[in-house]
């Protein structure tokens, strides 16, 4: 998440949706004992979560998560 203000870590830990956001501290950790495919569905639903400001991304992350905000519309 280098092109946002977060920070993202793994480590273990009972997070009942696998993953833990810090706001305060803008960090966002995910349980590194998940499965690849369980960190990627954190990782979406991050995105989804924090507040991303698109000017800072890169074109090819731009696009990326153009089209990640629109599959949360269309759920």
């Amino acid at each position: 998440m280098a092109e946002t203000e977060f920070a993202l870590r793994y480590e273990r830990g009972n997070f009942k949706s696998g993953y833990c956001i810090l706001n305060s501290k803008k960090v966002a950790i995910v349980n590194k004992y998940f499965s690849y495919e369980g960190k990627i569905n954190c990782l979406v639903d991050i995105i989804k979560s924090i507040e991303i400001d698109p000017e800072r991304l890169s074109k090819k992350n731009q696009s990326l998560f153009l089209q990640l905000t629109q599959i949360k519309l269309e759920l």
